[in-house]
C-alpha cells in the first residue's frame, strides 16, 4: 500500500489517534498502517470489543504493547505503544459512567490521554445534555493532568469541529450536533488549558477533514469534518515538527468513516 504519511528523518516521536470503527472489523488495516507508519502511539477509539476479546497476541507480535478498556458493541478505547505505559486510568474523576471513552497513561516523560467524546445526538437532547457534562468533567480531568505532567498530548475522536474550517459546508451545520456554539465552547475551554491543536500549528490544506459520513458518497465529495484531533500541552508544542490527516486508509476496502490524525514531534 505504500507510505502514507511522511517519515521524518532524525526518528521523532509520533502520535497518532484513529477511530477505527471496530477493532474486530478493521484489525488488518491497523497492522498495515502500524507498518507502514510505525507511530510511537496509536490512541485507537470506538474498538467496540469487551476486553476478553482484545487482539493483544497480533498487535505484540507487530511490536506494540496495548492498554485498552473496552466495551461490548458500543464505544472502548486503547493505546498501542512501543514502550509500557504506566499511571492508567480508564474513568474521569466525579463521572460514574459505565461508557469507556476515557484512557490516559505514562510513557517516558509523556502523558497521554485518549477521549472518545460522545456523538450527543442531536442538540438539546438529553444525550447532548450527557456530553457537554462529560466535556466539563473532560476539561477539569485536563486542567489537573496538565498540572502534573509538562509534556501531556490530549487525543481523540472529539467529536467536535473547532470551527468553521473543519467543516465542509459550516452553513448546513450551523448550530446542529458537532457544530453548535456550546460544544466550541467546550471545546475552546481545553485550548484555555494552554493546550494547541497540533493541526493549526502548521499551514494546511483548506478542506482537510477527518470523518466522512459513508452515506451519500461523502468521502468522494470530500463532504467531511475534522473531529480528530491531537492536543498539545506548550512543552510539547513547541517541540512539533509536522501535524497530518492521513486519508488513505479511508480509501481501502470497508474503510472506518475516521481517518488517523499525525503529528511529529522532536526530543
Amino acid at each position: 500500500m505504500g507510505y502514507s504519511v511522511p517519515i521524518i528523518p532524525n526518528n521523532p516521536m509520533r502520535i497518532a489517534s484513529w477511530n477505527v470503527n471496530s477493532l474486530r472489523v478493521r484489525l488488518p488495516q491497523v497492522l498495515d498502517w502500524l507498518a507502514q507508519n510505525q507511530p510511537d502511539l496509536l490512541a485507537v477509539q470506538e474498538i467496540k470489543l469487551s476486553d476478553p476479546e482484545f487482539p493483544s497476541a497480533e498487535l505484540n507480535a507487530a511490536g506494540y504493547q496495548c492498554l485498552f478498556s473496552g466495551q461490548k458493541t458500543y464505544n472502548g478505547v486503547a493505546i498501542l505503544a512501543k514502550i509500557a505505559g504506566s499511571d492508567v486510568v480508564t474513568d474521569l474523576p466525579g463521572l460514574e459512567d459505565p461508557q469507556r471513552r476515557v484512557l490516559a497513561a505514562t510513557f517516558g516523560e509523556l502523558r497521554l490521554v485518549n477521549f472518545y467524546v460522545p456523538n450527543g445526538s442531536e442538540v438539546g437532547s438529553d444525550k447532548y445534555a450527557y456530553k457537554l457534562d462529560w466535556l466539563d468533567k473532560a476539561a477539569a480531568f485536563v486542567a489537573a493532568e496538565a498540572a502534573r505532567y509538562p509534556r501531556l498530548a490530549v487525543v481523540g475522536d472529539f467529536n467536535i469541529a473547532p470551527d468553521d474550517r473543519d467543516v465542509h459546508d459550516p452553513a448546513a451545520w450551523r448550530e446542529k450536533i458537532l457544530c453548535s456554539t456550546p460544544e466550541r465552547q467546550a471545546f475552546q475551554r481545553l485550548l484555555d488549558i494552554g493546550l494547541a491543536d497540533s493541526f493549526r500549528l502548521f499551514d494546511q490544506e483548506e478542506a482537510s477533514f477527518s470523518w466522512w459520513d459513508y452515506r451519500a458518497a461523502g468521502f468522494r465529495r470530500n463532504a467531511g469534518l475534522r473531529i480528530d484531533l491531537i492536543l498539545a500541552s506548550p512543552d510539547l508544542a513547541q517541540r512539533c515538527i509536522a501535524s497530518t490527516i492521513d486519508k488513505t486508509p479511508r480509501k481501502w476496502e470497508r474503510p472506518s468513516d475516521h481517518a488517523p490524525a499525525v503529528a511529529d514531534f522532536h526530543d
